[in-house]
């Protein structure tokens, strides 16, 4: 009979529940549990695909070491030698762990455990780091503690929802459907986006303030000022549970509206229409995400978003209240057993001496860290300059991920000693490993993960490992026994960490600290594998009770107030005739991180199948740039080749590129190879959202599309972008020089047999080339090349990979690059979850589908995860007003 497991989402913070359906012969579908509070039965475009990204292509299997398959035994005898054997030489700072918001809780646990409590070094980080270390820091700064006060229904409740540096309906997408229903329901709801660019988010706004880069701390210390002389100060609250608010109000009205709008970036009416908002509106909740928090400022911008909430005592309360939109999965687990390295498990400080000697009685440890370890950046550049021997990096990617990529690179490369466990054997990263060892992936590992709202669910293993693949917790187990600290790592299961990791957290607690999940302390196996998701607090006092924190005036500073931070505006305007733009980062709707999982289907590939540049179109003039040209983008630290989107969505003097491509999809097209190593000085965070660059029109001898049925190879060209394509695979080339014999050129990369000759034609005039290589009626594959940016119907060329072509007239249809009569192109995808392209959207408005809706019931795009509705809805506007016109 065919089994259902209840599982948790490995992608965003939003925490979703996912039903895995595993039928008898073994194939895996996915639905949303329609019973987790987090997401109610919704999916995301990701998070739909799961089950086409759980194949073994690709994946590492077996120990190695130095690119030799060895036992466990042997792989982990010589983990846990080196690493003694570096601390017994250079002393525990020359070793450190690089960890991941892709691991389960568990194996965090662990995993700070060992460095913390029996290496007794802090130096453990993790690419949490990169994405909400800020916030971390705000809310102790402000709280504490690192408190998340509120729960998801307070922004599906608020009046007044603000999103701040955050594009919510592609990074957060269920949140965002979850919110967009709840305006059509009250219709009094206003939303008010905050973002440099017109995201797919502003679909849903009452208002888009296109901020300056960094100009977020400026804009609600200008709101502080604002509200400070006004009817929305809770004065009651604020001078009962606080600290600071009269300095804090004095320094931000020393700022005028015009230097507030010089510094924002946006005029004095739309300051005055967003202040007003705010101070009319009790009901307010502020979302914000890594646009505030990957700054230098990052977080000053936290804090100052905070302070107007606590100045209106509108916090802890329904509908109300500063939130934090997690990037990860687990990056809040990760924070409560203390993954970063300035923090202790449960939410303990490693600077406070009654902390560190409460958790090394806990663990009954023989040593504990007793200062802050070394930070993301600073980790790497301490193994670039020798400080650090020996380096375990786990279920991350930095060499793509970390700010000046390269120079990670060249520091793995040179590091005695690098560990990487992981799912993929070719990885950026995993290629300078002296050790790989085998992980479990989603859908083979067990443990728990919390969400943005505190809530912990339990992500359910339904898959057998695959080779000799293992937990990340059991690894580091062996690895600490090894070192001699057997007794404390003897677990055997993950029930039994997560009971651990309970215990503490309300071991001497009394109240005194947020993070209390002691009720689960004495969870029994069988509890913990039928668990349902909570959130915490959880009390051994409390039972299973939910709560908010903050609205009783109860903090966690030694006097029990909240403190107002006194933030200092930051540098907006740009002075750089060299680098005279603004790049920002950031993902894209159906591709996470680094692409190891979501790269494999080819569903999430088909709506943006290369990496690719936002740019205005006055800044494309300008350049020289067309839309499709590809663009050579260079700061000081390296450069980089993508394809130009123009589009009025981007503001002039910015642009946007993804985050997520790498050397195994592009060549040249590591968007961090250009982001310095700027950092926030409270945090550590680096800054990816404002990075000064220059770009150029990206001159080339022969551009090319190819589609094919085995992945491409020796790809020597100066770009290429790969895609999984039904079928197959797609190709986006450009070469300085172009090759003098296609044919054989087509042999090599795409592997065709000799005696296959291909169909085609050559056209010297305009440089077009076409070759199509056939296996009796089968496409092998079929190349396009042109002397500018090929136009092609390149969804339609792909659908060929799985057609029969028995019929000579569409051998030369495919050799056209184009369909013959008769035959209709999709156009380039929209909806991903049923694979609906544009001109199928065009055409259904043209027979009188004019709203969202109508299209959704003739061609069911947008009816799923709904993440395509926006852009759908821009389809509809733009042909009705070419219409009208």
């Amino acid at each position: 009979m065919a089994q259902e497991v209840k599982t948790t989402c490995p992608y965003c913070g939003v925490g979703c529940g996912v039903i895995a359906k595993i039928d008898d012969d073994g194939a895996v579908s996915v639905k949303g549990d329609p019973d987790h509070p987090a997401n109610l039965g919704r999916l995301c475009s990701k998070g739909s695909a799961l089950a086409e990204t759980i194949d073994l292509e690709g994946r590492l299997l077996y120990p190695q070491v130095d690119g030799i398959r060895v036992n466990w035994d042997d792989a982990l005898d010589l983990v846990a030698s080196k690493f003694s054997e570096a601390i017994a030489e250079h002393g525990p700072d020359s070793v450190a762990f690089y960890v991941s918001g892709q691991l389960l809780t568990e194996d965090y646990y662990v995993a700070n455990k060992l460095m913390k409590g029996f290496i007794g070094s802090a130096n453990i980080d993790t690419n949490s780091r990169l994405c909400m270390s800020s916030s971390v820091v705000g809310h102790r700064r402000a709280f504490g503690s690192d408190t998340v006060p509120g729960l998801y229904e307070d922004i599906f409740e608020a009046d007044l929802v603000i999103l701040t540096g955050s594009n919510l309906a592609w990074c957060h997408p269920v949140i965002y459907q979850r919110l967009a229903a709840a305006k059509l329901e009250r219709l009094h709801m206003r939303i008010v986006v905050i973002d440099p660019r017109r995201t797919m988010t502003c679909d849903i706004a009452d208002m888009h303030l296109a901020i300056r880069a960094d100009g977020d701390v400026a804009l609600f210390t200008g709101l502080l000022a604002h509200l400070a002389n006004g009817p929305a100060i809770d004065h009651a609250y604020v001078e009962s549970f606080t600290n600071g608010f009269d300095a804090a109000s004095q320094s931000a009205m020393g700022y005028s509206l015009p230097e507030i709008s010089k510094a924002t970036g946006l005029t004095i009416a739309e300051l005055i229409q967003f202040y007003e908002l705010y101070e009319h509106t009790e009901k307010v909740v502020t979302c914000y995400g890594q646009g505030v928090n990957q700054s230098a400022s990052g977080t000053d911008k936290v804090n100052a978003i905070i302070n107007c909430h606590l100045a209106t005592g509108r916090i802890g309360r329904p509908g109300m209240g500063p939130f934090s939109l997690t990037g990860q999965p687990n990056a809040m687990g990760g924070r409560e057993v203390g993954g970063l390295a300035n923090m202790l498990a449960a939410h303990m400080d490693i600077e406070n001496a009654d902390d560190r000697d409460r958790v090394q009685r806990f663990w009954n440890s023989p040593a504990i860290a007793t200062k802050p370890g070394l930070k993301a950046v600073d980790l790497f550049q301490a193994v670039a300059d020798g400080r650090i021997k020996a380096l375990w990096i786990m279920a991350t990617n930095p060499v793509v991920s970390m700010p000046d990529a390269s120079a990670v690179e060249a520091a793995l490369k040179a590091c005695p000693f690098v560990v990487v466990s992981d799912m993929f054997a070719t990885t950026d990263t995993a290629k300078y490993a002296h050790v790989l060892l085998p992980s479990l992936g989603w859908g083979e590992k067990d443990g728990t993960v919390t969400n943005s709202e505190r809530r912990i669910s339990r992500q359910r293993g339904y898959l057998p490992a695959p080779g000799d693949a293992t937990a990340d917790w059991w690894q580091l187990s062996q690895v600490g026994q090894r070192m001699g600290f057997s007794g404390a790592f003897d677990y055997t299961g993950t029930a039994e960490i997560f009971a651990e990791h309970a215990a503490l957290s309300g071991f001497e607690n009394r109240g005194s600290r947020d993070f209390d999940i002691g009720a689960y302390s004495d969870l029994t196996k069988p509890d913990y594998d039928g668990m349902p998701p909570f959130n915490w607090p959880q009390p051994v006092s409390i039972g299973t009770e939910t709560t908010r924190f903050f609205a009783d005036g109860k903090f966690f500073h030694a006097d029990g107030r909240a403190r107002f931070i006194d933030t200092t505006l930051p540098q907006t305007s740009r002075i750089d005739v060299a680098y005279p733009l603004t790049l920002n980062t950031g993902r894209i709707r159906d591709q996470w991180h680094t692409m190891t999982r979501t790269g494999k289907s080819a569903r999430l590939s088909s709506h943006i199948a290369e990496p690719f540049i936002e740019m205005h179109p006055r800044d494309a003039m300008e350049a020289g740039i067309d839309s499709a040209d590809l663009v050579e983008i260079e700061s000081p630290l390296g450069k980089i080749i993508v394809r130009a989107l123009v589009t009025e969505r981007q503001a002039r003097g910015n642009l946007f590129v993804p985050m997520h491509w790498n050397e195994q999809f592009a060549a040249h097209a590591r968007v961090d190879t250009l982001v310095p190593p700027v950092t926030d000085p409270y945090s550590g965070q680096p800054a990816s959202k404002n990075i000064a660059v220059k770009m150029q029109r990206f001159q080339a001898e022969a551009f090319a599309f190819a589609v094919t049925q085995e992945k491409p190879q020796h790809l020597d060209c100066t770009y290429w972008a790969l895609a999984k394509a039904e079928g197959g695979y797609r190709l986006e080339l450009a070469f300085e020089e172009a090759p003098e014999d296609w044919i054989n050129w087509s042999r090599t990369v795409f592997g065709i047999a000799p005696q296959i000759e291909p169909i085609g034609y050559a056209d010297n005039s305009s440089g077009q080339i076409r070759l199509a290589f056939f296996d009796r009626d089968t496409l092998l594959a079929a190349l396009y090349v042109a002397n500018t940016p090929v136009a092609v119907a390149r969804n339609w060329a792909i659908s060929q990979l799985a057609v029969r072509h028995t019929d000579l007239r569409t051998r030369f249809s495919l050799v056209a690059g184009r369909p013959g009569a008769g035959k209709s192109d999709p156009g380039a995808t929209v909806c991903s979850c049923f694979n609906v392209g544009v001109n199928q959207i065009t055409s259904a408005i043209r027979e009188g589908c004019h709203t969202v809706e109508a299209i959704g019931k003739t061609l069911s795009a947008g009816t799923n995860c709904g993440s395509c509705r926006a852009e759908i809805r821009g389809i509809i506007e733009g042909c009705l007003k070419t219409a009208a016109e």
